[in-house]
């Protein structure tokens, strides 16, 4: 009898699931949404705005015009910086800076040369950097100081040859920089992935979150609920499809979209990541089906979802550093799902990580999906009893 009842149970866990499945393809809106963030989205994603130096529009004002000035310019080269011109006053520069026409202007005063040559002192030359946009105004002052000492250090070895101590041992630091897990840096494999993660957080909240607000407004929820159905059920379809529904979506992202044009790898196991990612759904959609508890209609669920994904998207790692934020609030961050689940993906992806390195996060992820799944259909059966 017990056997038959389960058999039962499942049997109608497996039809309320096709069901919420028939519903997703059904509401268009959803469902072209649900296609537009696997597909369309990364691609707009990857071909963004870049977060590192490129062709940054560099003005000079020459104050020397010697030789060494001459060098410096021409050090400005791309793909990092590009020459956009010379002007003959600083204030031109200025003007160009403050219209947008530039983002850098370079400063060489009148002496340049001569103080270089003299080694008498530090040559000094201004560099006015536009920081609107603070972090590539960042690199281009740091690539800028770096061309500066390199130029530094060559002007020196041509010195200490001309006075005979060319062959003289010198001080140095042998940097030798080893990059894993992204040998190229690139950064569409960023952008790609953290853009994944941040859809696959929306869509796995608010779609089990509109489909139970949905039942509401229609007025069916009333209807499952007198049917041969336990609160668990109702509940366990909608996260079921949803789970479905992520993991189709993620394949058709790594491999449709993600493995064939950006060539982002996957070193670690496949079977791994979409078991994990499985489990990543279940925790959001228990997050999801909670604030439904708490909402009315699909506006206010709009918005309850809104007000729950934009801190978990910026706070847990995905384009902000935790290293950057207060250490309260890394600390507070620790309950939300996609800080742990950033860990995972980039761990099994780009490092080829297993369980043995992931097991904290996976234990985190599992305690707080069963937390959230229970809060859910603790309020549901309170709403609804």
């Amino acid at each position: 009898m017990r056997l038959l009842a389960l058999r039962v149970w499942l049997r109608q866990l497996l039809v309320m699931t096709a069901k919420e499945l028939r519903q997703l393809v059904r509401d268009r809106a959803l469902f072209l949404y649900t296609v537009y963030i696997f597909t369309a989205n990364i691609v707009i994603a990857a071909g963004g705005a870049a977060g590192e130096l490129h062709d940054v529009r560099t003005i000079v004002h020459d104050g020397d015009h010697s030789a060494a000035s001459r060098e410096l310019t021409y050090l400005f080269q791309p793909p990092y910086f590009r020459l956009a011109g010379e002007v003959a006053r600083p204030a031109e520069g200025l003007d160009m800076l403050d219209r947008g026409r530039a983002m850098v202007l370079l400063d060489i005063p009148h002496g340049f040369e001569q103080t270089l040559q003299e080694g008498q002192s530090a040559a000094p030359v201004q560099l006015l950097v536009d920081t609107s946009q603070a972090n590539i105004g960042y690199l281009a002052s740091s690539y800028a100081a770096r061309i500066a000492a390199g130029m530094g250090q060559a002007w020196t070895e041509r010195r200490l040859a001309r006075a005979g101590a060319a062959n003289e041992p010198l001080p140095r630091i042998a940097d030798e920089i080893r990059v894993w897990s992204n040998p190229d840096l690139n950064e569409r494999w960023f952008v790609t992935i953290s853009e994944l993660l941040t859809m696959m957080t929306v869509a796995c909240i608010l779609l089990p979150a509109a489909a139970m607000v949905r039942e509401k407004e229609r007025g069916t929820i009333e209807q499952l609920l007198v049917s041969p159905l336990s609160p668990l059920q109702v509940m366990l379809a909608k996260v079921a499809a949803m789970m479905l529904v992520m993991l189709a979506g993620t394949a058709v992202a790594l491999f449709g979209i993600m493995q064939p044009i950006y060539h982002v790898p996957i070193k670690g196991s496949v079977a791994l990541f979409f078991a994990l990612t499985a489990l990543y759904a279940f925790t959001n959609a228990g997050l999801g089906l909670a604030a439904a508890t708490f909402a009315r209609n699909s506006a206010q669920v709009g918005l309850l979802v809104l007000l729950m994904v934009m801190p978990i998207v910026t706070l847990s790692g995905t384009w902000t550093p935790l290293e950057s934020m207060p250490t309260w609030l890394r600390n507070a961050m620790v309950v939300s799902p996609l800080r742990h689940f950033i860990d995972i993906a980039y761990g099994i992806l780009l490092r080829g990580a297993g369980v043995r390195l992931l097991w904290d996060s996976i234990l985190w992820t599992a305690a707080l999906g069963a937390a959230l799944f229970a809060l859910g259909l603790v309020r549901f059966r309170r709403q609804f009893a």
